[in-house]
């Protein structure tokens, strides 16, 4: 099937950054958004809920689970079959982890999703990215400040307390770093670019924290820069940590 629409996969789709990047994106009309939700039930209700914005836009959903390779292998096929190519793809789905008491298994679980999940998917998609002929072709990879090393000596740094530690999110963001640097190296080949970006704390369901209250700016804020991002409005700055606020941060 071909829409002439820029095809573009985002993963945890059916709440916060990823829903509302869908919207954006579906009210430009120029993309095919593949919801990528690991719950099937939640992705048919995200869709019908962007079904019902009337956007000039077209979606679908893939069941798409970043931890589980035999839902990342049906979506390649899936994908493949019903559009031969992969234009855009967008590792947003993540979690948090904080207030877990079994820290191995917070780590555990927090590498798996944030860091290695993208991982796979970057590299389950190589073929289907390589076959884009859309000239803004490229993986993001949603990450966190929270994740730069440099950052977290840097005494102005405003950071959430009075939830624990949060190294497991925080360390496995650090990681989804390195993913990105050599996903950029491996993908230029294919001329498919690889960036990492930070979206600022923004509300969301990543956990108890992602609040107003908390001082959590909107998503529809938030997911701004980002829908910019997918326009290489800062293809001048690859291979750099992007901050929401159009700087950087340090890696």
């Amino acid at each position: 099937m071909s829409t002439g629409k820029t095809i573009t996969l985002i993963t945890g789709a059916n709440s916060g950054i990823g829903f509302e990047l869908a919207a954006q994106l579906l009210a430009k009309g120029t993309h095919h958004v593949l919801l990528g939700s690991r719950s099937p039930s939640k992705g048919r209700a995200a869709l019908q809920r962007l079904q019902a914005l009337e956007s000039p836009g077209t979606a679908s959903l893939i069941h798409l689970d970043v931890t589980d390779d035999t839902t990342i292998a049906a979506a390649v096929a899936q994908i493949e079959t019903e559009h031969g190519h992969l234009d855009i793809l967008v590792n947003n789905a993540a979690i948090g982890r904080a207030g877990e008491t079994d820290t191995r298994k917070a780590m555990r679980e927090c590498f798996d999703t944030n860091a290695t999940g993208p991982a796979m998917l970057g590299y389950a998609f190589e073929e289907l990215l390589g076959k884009s002929r859309d000239p803004m072709r490229r993986i993001v990879n949603v990450s966190s400040g929270a994740g730069s090393v440099g950052r977290m000596f840097d005494p102005n740094r405003r950071a959430v307390t009075g939830l624990g530690r949060t190294i497991p999110y925080q360390a496995s963001k650090a990681a989804l770093s390195m993913v990105s640097a050599q996903q950029s190296l491996d993908f230029a080949p294919h001329g498919v670019k690889v960036l990492c970006w930070n979206p600022g704390f923004t509300v969301s369901d990543l956990g108890p924290f992602n609040k107003v209250e908390h001082g959590a700016k909107p998503v529809e804020v938030a997911v701004r820069p980002l829908v910019e991002i997918l326009e290489g409005k800062r293809d001048a700055e690859a291979n750099v940590f992007l901050s929401e606020d159009g700087g950087k941060y340090p890696w």
